[in-house]
């Protein structure tokens, strides 16, 4: 069973068109501008531990960080 593709903030089913839009997964670009928000303000965050070897492998050796 196909289920249909909906908004993962107001639940609206999102038509084809907005399927396809700049805007998706949300069903409009005031939906995609919420969530957005809601990062910022910090209401959402992805947890996971720190690792201090993983932290060294991902983060840039210091000559390697970018000129202002």
């Amino acid at each position: 069973m196909i289920l249909p593709v909906t908004c993962p903030l107001c639940k609206k089913t999102l038509t084809p068109d907005e399927q396809a839009a700049a805007y998706f997964p949300f069903c409009s670009p005031r939906c995609k501008q919420v969530d957005l928000m809601r990062w910022f303000d910090g209401k959402y965050a992805v947890v996971e531990p720190l690792d201090s070897a993983r932290l060294a492998m991902e983060l840039p050796e210091t000559d390697e960080l970018p000129e202002d």
